[in-house]
């Protein structure tokens, strides 16, 4: 994949499985999987949360080192609109992460109620690492996408995790049909 990491693709064909092997009833399998599949998906919107703030902190370091013009670009005004937007949006996203987690661990939310959450991480994650690793390539400039510098391996990372598992807009989709939207 673009991040360097495997993939394969599965194909099955003309499988059966015996009655006393399958996981529950018939035709029912997907709800079990699909709550398996939101326990991965919170756990990409962490690593995704992770993924950001690191890079966050390599452009707030960035901007302090970096001079032009005799001065540290960290202290031109617009880049300190866009690095304050980031921090909100970080900010923003922590919570939805640790919503979600907890969710994982309180017995009295429904799956249902996980799911929910499940997806508005996912999707804001999704949108926050592409503005922030986005952010990242440009406040580097050009040295953004050498090999000398990881922040190009965190874009690619970022859109391979952006696309696993759906990406904001089909989680976004989901989270308003399970609130009946």
């Amino acid at each position: 994949m673009v991040d360097n990491r495997n993939a394969a693709r599965l194909t099955l064909q003309q499988v059966k499985v015996p009655a006393e092997s399958l996981l529950g009833e018939e035709g029912t399998g997907f709800e079990a999987l699909d709550r398996v599949l939101d326990i991965v998906r919170i756990g990409v919107a962490a690593e995704m949360l992770g993924s950001a703030m690191e890079v966050f902190e390599r452009i707030v370091d960035y901007l302090k080192q970096r001079e032009q013009f005799g001065v540290q670009i960290g202290s031109f005004q617009a880049l300190q609109h866009r690095a304050a937007e980031m921090y909100s949006e970080l900010e923003l996203c922590k919570s939805v992460v640790r919503a979600a987690l907890g969710a994982l661990d309180d017995s009295s939310k429904s799956t249902e109620d996980r799911a929910r959450m499940a997806s508005l991480a996912k999707a804001k994650l999704c949108e926050v690492s592409e503005l922030i690793s986005n952010e990242g390539i440009q406040m580097h400039g050009g040295i953004g996408m050498t090999d000398e510098f990881d922040i190009g391996f965190f874009i690619k990372r970022a859109r391979a995790a952006q696309q696993f598992l759906g990406d904001a807009a089909f989680h976004r989709d989901r989270y308003a049909s399970l609130h009946n939207f």
